[in-house]
């Protein structure tokens, strides 16, 4: 089937009779290796949490024709991936901050190390000021009374310097090559029409002064080594409640972009990416008529999206009309009252499968921690979000957005490229070929029951069993 088609849409017999035609499965993908290794090496996590990111090996085989087929074609070259991860929050850098040097050091290389019993994660969000997972709400201008400062002489990152930044810093050492992406919840409150950190929007009037707060934002955390890559221009710009919050109408984040933000990038040697919208996928209108603008599209890179509301195929559509941009998915929360077994499942299908399918470079899960009552957080700021760990004191637990993210950090690299793959709706997956040259298969099992798949590329194939309401990801040579 087309890449553009809706990856969701087709029913259960018609993708079942594609997989079991009797074209033959080897005459796509790569071609004999003699020298490949015949291991495939698997992760794998169940709902019933029996298995959680378990390695297991499993051999090259005979096909197995009486197994659904999922044939790779590595012919089919589709988008780069920049990363998977998570949202460091301003709560999440205070608790390991505050645990103790021996076990901040453990849980970072746990987190962030690349080797066997590392998670691997290549990708984090900050915000810019603070989120409504912060302790308390501040900006970097923070002025009393009436007061402004279009000259911004009273500019400090010093709320960050306490805590994300150290972290930041400690996982630097571990991985250089982490990508960072930052989004504002809101500006400054005396640039703002109500003063107010719950709603509200930019005044016209600080247009440039806020173009000059980014820039000096990406510049002083250049100076303590912290390279931004990305900025989203606001988070969430269609909800005001809450706290902080900003509301940034798409004509109003064309024309800031257009006349401020781009140009004072541009003038002072800026080159961290400019992403629009970073909202839900049901008003995927906002970012077309943003790039509708051209003066506006010239600085953009792409655009991101949450999936709180509307379908993951929004993506595509984004895709079919502006391809030359790129897709980031950047958040996605789990909560304290939900179930294991039902996030697992969902956030793999729509959000670590679902959003790469749909050409999103980038796939994030939402808080990396919290404490044992969901802090910390603003008043009024989310109570419920679970975090990928929770700490207590010096120790954590894993939460299931640790196992969601895991089953792709664990195989797919920063630099990996999709490439085709037999679409299910049994069995949804995704493929990849990462820079080393080694393909990766994530495949999920919806059903009650196990299923058994033949994973077929080129003359080559491997036989393996997922159990019921798992994912497993398999890497080979």
């Amino acid at each position: 089937m087309s890449d553009h088609d809706c990856i969701f849409s087709k029913p259960l017999i018609k993708a079942l009779m594609v997989s079991l035609s009797l074209v033959s499965c080897y005459d796509k993908g790569v071609k004999d290796d003699t020298n490949a290794s015949q291991e495939v090496v698997s992760w794998t996590t169940g709902r019933d949490q029996t298995k959680l990111l378990t390695r297991s090996v499993i051999n090259m085989g005979p096909a197995d024709d009486n197994n659904i087929s999922v044939v790779i074609d590595t012919t089919e070259t589709l988008q780069t991936i920049d990363g998977f991860g998570y949202t460091l929050t301003g709560g999440s850098a205070c608790l390991i901050r505050d645990m103790d040097a021996v076990s901040r050091a453990a849980l970072l290389k746990e987190l962030f190390d690349c080797t066997e019993s590392g998670l691997c994660v290549s990708y984090l969000r900050l915000s810019i000021g603070a989120s409504d997972l912060s302790k308390s709400v501040f900006s970097y201008c923070d002025l009393p009374g009436d007061a402004e400062d279009p000259g911004l002489e009273n500019f400090s990152l010093s709320q960050d310097t306490s805590d994300v930044i150290p972290v930041l810093k400690e996982i630097l050492a571990i991985r250089q090559d982490i990508k960072i992406m930052a989004s504002p919840w809101s500006a400054p409150l005396w640039m703002k029409s109500n003063r107010s950190s719950i709603g509200g929007s930019l005044l016209k009037k600080h247009y440039k002064t806020y173009a000059r707060y980014f820039v000096k934002y990406i510049q002083e955390m250049g100076k303590r080594g912290i390279k931004v890559d990305a900025v989203t221009v606001q988070n969430e710009p269609l909800h005001g409640g809450n706290n902080p919050s900003m509301v940034m109408t798409a004509s109003e984040q064309a024309e800031f972009v257009r006349d401020h933000l781009g140009p004072e990038f541009q003038s002072n040697g800026i080159t961290t990416k400019i992403i629009i919208y970073d909202h839900n996928c049901d008003r995927v209108d906002y970012p077309k008529l943003v790039l509708a603008d051209a003066g506006a599209r010239q600085y953009v890179e792409g655009s991101a999206f949450h999936l709180y509301g509307g379908d993951i195929n929004a993506l595509t559509e984004m895709h079919m009309t502006h391809p030359d941009k790129k897709l980031y998915f950047t958040e996605q929360w789990t909560g304290g009252n939900s179930s294991f077994g039902q996030d697992f499942i969902w956030h793999i299908k729509n959000i670590m499968i679902g959003s790469t399918r749909n050409w999103s470079t980038v796939a994030l899960e939402w808080n990396l921690a919290n404490d044992p009552t969901f802090g910390p957080h603003t008043p009024g700021g989310c109570n419920l979000c679970l975090g990928a760990i929770t700490i207590d004191g010096n120790s954590y637990q894993r939460n299931v957005s640790y196992y969601i993210i895991g089953q792709m950090t664990k195989a797919v690299t920063a630099g990996s490229v999709r490439i085709g793959s037999t679409w299910l709706e049994s069995l949804p997956n995704v493929a990849f070929v990462r820079p080393d040259g080694k393909k990766v298969l994530v495949v999920l099992n919806e059903s009650l029951g196990p299923r058994k798949i033949c994973v077929r590329f080129g003359s080559r194939a491997f036989n393996a069993t997922l159990g019921p309401g798992s994912a497993s990801t398999y890497v080979w040579k």
